[in-house]
């Protein structure tokens, strides 16, 4: 194990993907039995999603969620990955996050995102719509003076509990996001795959406009991505696999489907067009052997200069998504890793 994996800390995150023959209900109640999972074998943090009216993911209330694996669990973090802020009233958020911290202190991250709701049908269900997106800055100042009890937008106004208390924020953050991060002083959480230049700029303009902030008072840079480890390279790559045929799916027909066996898609006869989404969607991952996925890791680590590594990978099968992670944890030398 090279000191670069040593020196960052590595995470997971889980949106609660939904198997082809099981039900929502099932996949969230996993999500939980993951988390139990994640932290035996010494992950840092076990972050949930929040996506709205996509058939292949449960993971719809991220602070509810969130609630149920701290309840389920002891030491890791927990938090999300995250909540969307444009979609909720910046009060409501603060609120729920100061619950949070009030029942798991000192264990609740606050991981928020840009995007609405994918489709105008679901914005409109939600309330928002994507001019609420270009008011993040505004929303975001207004959630975090919450905490602080220094609120402006709404003076006399506060979010009890709430005010006061430690919440982590987190920014995930594309494009311009890296800058809001860097202006409020929070920690940036980027996609590996934000294009093979763009990523590494993005992060460097973070750093060097960073604002200490009572968040944070230096650049804290967390790079997310899908890691699949397996005892071959096949194996590993196989893992893709169903997640690669959903994002397929989704971009030919306008759903986001259940994941299907590893074996089924690769029997299928796509399309054209399906087989080439399928191929891109295979691209950009890093998966391979335990020592193939240490020295992609050192690379990604040593681009970015990230302080950690999110991991989310989904596939078919559960028994094998959890050899991936334990694989991963011992090759990272966590402490809890077997």
């Amino acid at each position: 194990m090279s000191g670069l994996l040593r020196d960052v800390r590595f995470s997971v995150l889980d949106r609660s993907r939904i198997r082809r023959g099981r039900r929502a209900e099932e996949a969230v109640r996993d999500t939980v039995v993951f988390a139990r999972q994640a932290e035996e074998l010494g992950f840092h943090r076990f972050w949930v999603a929040e996506h709205h009216s996509v058939p292949g993911v449960a993971g719809s209330a991220p602070t509810v969620l969130a609630a149920a694996v701290a309840a389920a669990t002891s030491r890791i973090r927990v938090g999300t990955g995250g909540v969307m802020l444009p979609n909720h009233p910046p009060l409501v958020v603060a609120e729920q996050f100061g619950v949070l911290e009030a029942l798991f202190p000192g264990r609740i991250d606050m991981g928020l995102g840009r995007s609405v709701g994918f489709t105008s049908g679901v914005r409109r269900a939600l309330g928002h719509g994507k001019e609420d997106a270009d008011r993040f800055g505004e929303r975001l100042a207004e959630l975090l003076g919450y905490f602080r009890g220094d609120q402006r937008a709404h003076p006399g106004v506060h979010a009890w509990p709430g005010e006061g208390l430690a919440v982590s924020p987190f920014l995930l953050a594309t494009g311009a996001g890296a800058d809001i991060a860097a202006d409020f002083g929070l920690p940036l959480v980027i996609a590996a795959a934000f294009g093979e230049d763009r990523m590494p700029a993005a992060i460097d303009r973070y750093r060097a406009r960073f604002r200490p902030s009572l968040w944070r008072a230096r650049p804290y840079v967390v790079v997310s991505g899908t890691v699949a480890v397996a005892e071959t390279t096949q194996a590993a790559r196989r893992l893709l696999v169903p997640e690669a045929w959903a994002t397929a799916y989704s971009r030919t027909r306008g759903d986001f489907p259940p994941l299907s066996p590893a074996e089924e898609v690769l029997s299928m006869e796509m399309t054209a067009k399906e087989r080439a989404l399928f191929e891109e969607a295979m691209q950009g991952h890093i998966h391979g052997t335990e020592d193939e996925v240490a020295g992609a890791l050192e690379k990604l680590i040593d681009r970015s200069g990230a302080d950690e590594i999110l991991v989310h990978t989904s596939t078919f099968d559960r028994a094998e998504m959890l050899d991936s992670h334990r694989r991963l944890a011992r090759l990272a030398g966590l402490s809890r890793s077997g």
